[in-house]
């Protein structure tokens, strides 16, 4: 954790700079960085956040942010130091608490108002992660079932362990990708009078846009239905033909996830994991 006196020295260093234009008149800590330390600024009217971590997550957010300077769901990032352990954006207000919102409308505002507006990049320096890439899109998702594996363990049995692999191996290469956001989850959204008007965080991944879109679809346990996620997909403008595929993958990697950090979650997603395996066909499997 870093001291007062290296966050002033910081303050100091974004005025003298003009990144900012006076002392903050609010400072303060915010809660809710998994793994950054997260400071709220507030120069006259206008609202700032300064973000500290390793230049392994700063790195490529920042790239991120810069890529889609224009796309209006983005903070607007308007320094990252050259030791890229710190970065500032914009501060968007609101709340990551959707109860009251459409999942559908949701999904939809994600696709036309971020997903849809992705730059294809060149995926020479490899797949996945921005700062672990993999050789193909197969070895990232492949890398990521193999994590997923172990943390579910024994709460699915061997022969859906098994068929998610085997899966990984049918999903058809990328020929074109996509700077992603990564971690495209309801977690990271902000909302304003139950509109969506905020995504925060990213973790950039080279990828899909589908990926996201089954991401967002997967991150909370609510309406975990086809028809939801058909609604969802209908506004994307780029639909991989086995989409399907990717949402069991999802769910997969979901349920991981919540034997890790929701377990509250873990039933319901564990009772829509035979839905989905019917809804794809492949409820009876060798």
């Amino acid at each position: 954790m870093i001291g007062k006196m290296a966050i002033k020295k910081i303050i100091i260093e974004f005025i003298e700079k003009n990144i900012i234009p006076a002392e903050p008149a609010e400072f303060k800590k915010l809660s809710g960085g998994t793994v950054s330390e997260l400071y709220f600024l507030k120069v006259n009217d206008l609202e700032y956040v300064l973000k500290l971590n390793d230049p392994a997550v700063t790195e490529p957010e920042a790239l991120f942010l810069d890529t889609y300077e224009e796309v209006g769901l983005l903070p607007k990032i308007l320094y990252a130091a050259p030791s890229k352990t710190y970065i500032v954006y914009s501060f968007i207000s609101g709340s990551t608490d959707y109860n009251g919102s459409s999942k559908k409308e949701v999904l939809k505002e994600l696709a036309e108002g971020l997903l849809n507006k992705y730059a294809a990049v060149s995926s020479e320096s490899g797949w996945g992660w921005v700062d672990s890439p993999s050789a193909s899109w197969q070895d990232f998702l492949r890398n990521e079932v193999s994590y997923a594996q172990k943390s579910i363990g024994s709460l699915l049995g061997p022969v859906d362990h098994q068929f998610v692999a085997d899966l990984v191996g049918k999903i058809e290469p990328s020929t074109e990708s996509y700077l992603l956001h990564g971690d495209c989850g309801f977690h990271n959204f902000i909302f304003d009078e139950q509109n969506l008007v905020g995504v925060i965080d990213p973790a950039p991944v080279i990828g899909a846009p589908g990926y996201d879109l089954v991401y967002a679809f997967c991150s909370t346990p609510d309406d975990l239905t086809k028809e939801t996620f058909d609604y969802a997909i209908h506004w994307l403008k780029e639909r991989p033909t086995e989409i399907y595929k990717l949402v069991l993958i999802g769910l997969y990697l979901r349920i991981a996830l919540c034997c890790k950090h929701h377990a509250n979650d873990l039933t319901l997603y564990l009772k829509v994991w035979p839905e989905w395996l019917e809804i794809t066909g492949y409820a009876t499997r060798p």
